[in-house]
């Protein structure tokens, strides 16, 4: 088929040889770049950010194998003829650009069409039977997709517009096919349509790849928002179960010797979730105060709503005057009942404020530091395991007398793994200077708080004062 010519502009010429090598180089080097890269990206299937990348590797290596294929045939003049075609093996026909880039040509005087052997391996027909014209040229193509084939082919011809579209062919075995289709009209004397050419593409795998990449991309963000949405109820419920007070708090009932208590939550350093950690401070109908801090194994809102129906039944265990072994006891049956398998760590404390006594009992947790005379030690540890690793666990109590001035430091276990427990101890003589509770949550945060953790923490503090 003979290279038409417009009538407004000419062809242009082709590049020289070298600088297209130069081109094909730069291709090939960077493409191998590329290949490096993705060879080396993680390959986790559940992971829809690696996904997503993958893809647009995928996509990227595969436009750069069709840009080289492109510049070779550029470097390379013409395709062979068919018989030279037909000469080269087999595996080589099926791997080169020719099999994806076909050209056609209409002769709207003499309604003749020429195709390139190429294309009539794209659409699937036999390169010895005769090219389809224009009428028949719909017959090929989607039912879907056959107006907007009308509609590219009539303004072409009528309009002198380029034609520049996509669309759907059927081949003979039912495979379903995407082309671009281009051209141009090709004017006569007198202005009028003389014939019309075009080269089509086989873009399947091209739009097969970008599909892929959109889809992964959607994945993408619907797990963002899902991530998002499910840190937003965390945190909701986290704050909804909590004690509403930051910072220093004086309980109402409590006389002359009362305790000055502060608190804070510390969230993880990294990653989005919301873990199960607590702290909580409750006076009593006694006249006790609770004490406590614990934390669930785990992450999101399912961990955090078990972390609610914990602290609900410690406080209402508590309220009734359970002592801190029994209701070690208690909890662990019920998360040994519950049908979502948990373990929890936690320490319970009872203080009675007109003999500053502490009692406490702990299940698989970090003891509470006591801080006195600018020293600070750990408190014995009673037996205890953790909530929920196995059922009938027995939970022992230790009992101490605290006095005008001491500090009690409970904290979950996560801070410790950060700043280290003699960290903590280390602290002693400055803790001994701070004015208030809030003072001292402040210390231990800034020392030891801001240290990197993967799960979240909590501290609290209890200060007793004359």
């Amino acid at each position: 088929m003979s290279s038409p010519l417009s009538a407004d502009h000419p062809a242009a010429q082709p590049p020289g040889r070298g600088s297209v090598d130069a081109l094909i180089t730069q291709t090939r080097r960077l493409r191998g770049d590329v290949d490096a890269v993705r060879r080396d990206a993680p390959r986790d299937a559940a992971d829809p950010q690696g996904r997503w990348q993958r893809a647009l590797y995928d996509l990227a290596l595969h436009q750069l194998n069709d840009l080289d294929a492109h510049l070779a045939q550029l470097r390379d003049g013409p395709a062979p003829a068919p018989e030279v075609s037909a000469a080269l093996p087999a595996a080589s026909r099926r791997g080169s650009l020719l099999s994806r880039v076909g050209s056609a040509e209409w002769n709207l005087l003499t309604d003749d069409a020429v195709w390139s052997e190429e294309l009539h391996r794209i659409l699937g027909r036999d390169p010895a039977t005769p090219a389809l014209t224009l009428d028949e040229l719909p017959s090929l193509v989607h039912e879907e997709d056959r107006p907007k084939l009308t509609a590219m082919v009539t303004a072409c011809l009528v309009d002198a517009r380029p034609i520049d579209g996509e669309f759907r062919v059927v081949r003979p075995d039912r495979e379903v096919r995407t082309v671009h289709m281009m051209g141009e009209p090709v004017l006569d004397a007198d202005g009028g349509t003389a014939t019309m050419w075009a080269v089509l593409r086989d873009v399947s795998e091209l739009r097969s790849r970008r599909r892929e990449v959109r889809e992964t991309h959607d994945s993408l963000d619907r797990h963002r928002q899902r991530a998002q949405s499910e840190h937003r109820l965390a945190v909701e419920l986290q704050e909804a179960v909590m004690p509403p007070w930051r910072g220093s708090l004086r309980l109402p009932r409590q006389g002359p010797r009362s305790l000055d208590l502060a608190a804070q939550y510390l969230p993880a350093s990294t990653g989005s979730l919301i873990g199960a950690d607590w702290y909580d401070a409750l006076e009593l109908p006694d006249g006790q105060t609770l004490l406590s801090v614990g934390d669930l194994t785990g992450h999101g809102p399912a961990v955090t709503s078990s972390m609610a129906m914990m602290l609900g039944a410690l406080r209402g265990m508590a309220m009734a005057g359970t002592a801190p072994a029994q209701l070690m006891t208690w909890l662990n049956h019920l998360l040994d009942a519950t049908v979502q398998p948990a373990l929890a760590g936690a320490v319970c404390c009872r203080y009675r404020s007109d003999t500053r006594t502490l009692t406490w009992a702990q299940a698989g947790h970090p003891a509470p530091l006591l801080y006195r005379d600018g020293t600070g030690r750990r408190l014995e540890t009673p037996d205890g395991v953790l909530l929920g690793a196995t059922s009938g666990a027995v939970y022992g109590q230790a009992e101490v007398t605290l006095e005008a001035g001491d500090l009690v430091l409970l904290h979950t276990a996560a801070l410790g793994r950060a700043g280290a427990p003699d960290r903590l101890l280390d602290l002693a003589p400055r803790l001994r200077e701070a004015r208030t509770a809030q003072d001292c949550v402040r210390m231990i945060v800034t020392e030891c708080g801001t240290s990197e953790r993967e799960d979240d923490a909590c501290v609290l503090v209890a200060r007793v004062t004359p």
